[in-house]
């Protein structure tokens, strides 16, 4: 019966939060109403879950419910937080197929795709600017030389993306120092 409650708990906070710290008064009500943990040790969780790498909700809901009931209480209350969200995205990918040859839906494509479309490349110049400017303002060649290097290992050569970083923090290393 535990498991269901972790499950259900957590799928109430993932429905009716916004992700990140929006998520932190509901786990905590449903830690404290269920009696599964003190204040205490729920701000230890969420202590926990803030330096782990993940998104907040899922890493506090892995470490509730192995505090409460084991690894399969951590597959439950994961499942139960993320159950939402993969509600919510099946839902929008059977509304895309349904309407993707749609008039409507293709004029809504047309304008989302230059809007992504900028928004990388708004993302690309203002990281350009910090990562190719030496501290004192004037580009730094070395940087620039590393840059270019990635691009050709993943465009002209098809490196992988992970070999691509390795050759890229070597080359840093190196050059830039």
């Amino acid at each position: 019966m535990v498991l269901l409650e972790l499950f259900w708990s957590f799928c109430k906070v993932g429905f009716s939060s916004f992700g990140g710290l929006s998520m932190v008064p509901l786990i905590n009500d449903e830690m404290l109403s269920h009696g599964w943990m003190t204040l205490t040790e729920v701000s230890d969780i969420l202590a926990i879950a803030e330096i782990t790498p993940g998104p907040l909700g899922l890493n506090c809901a892995t470490f509730a419910g192995t505090r409460v009931a084991g690894v399969l209480g951590a597959v439950c209350a994961s499942l139960g937080v993320l159950s939402p969200t993969l509600l919510l995205c099946s839902l929008a990918a059977v509304a895309f197929e349904k309407f993707r040859e749609s008039s409507f839906m293709k004029k809504i494509m047309s304008g989302i795709r230059p809007i992504c479309l900028g928004l990388i490349l708004g993302v690309l110049v203002s990281l350009s600017t910090t990562n190719y400017l030496a501290a004192d303002g004037s580009l730094s060649l070395a940087a620039i030389a590393v840059g270019i290097a990635a691009a050709v290992a993943l465009l002209k050569c098809k490196l992988s993306i992970p070999k691509t970083i390795l050759l890229s923090a070597a080359l840093g290393l190196l050059l830039v120092r």
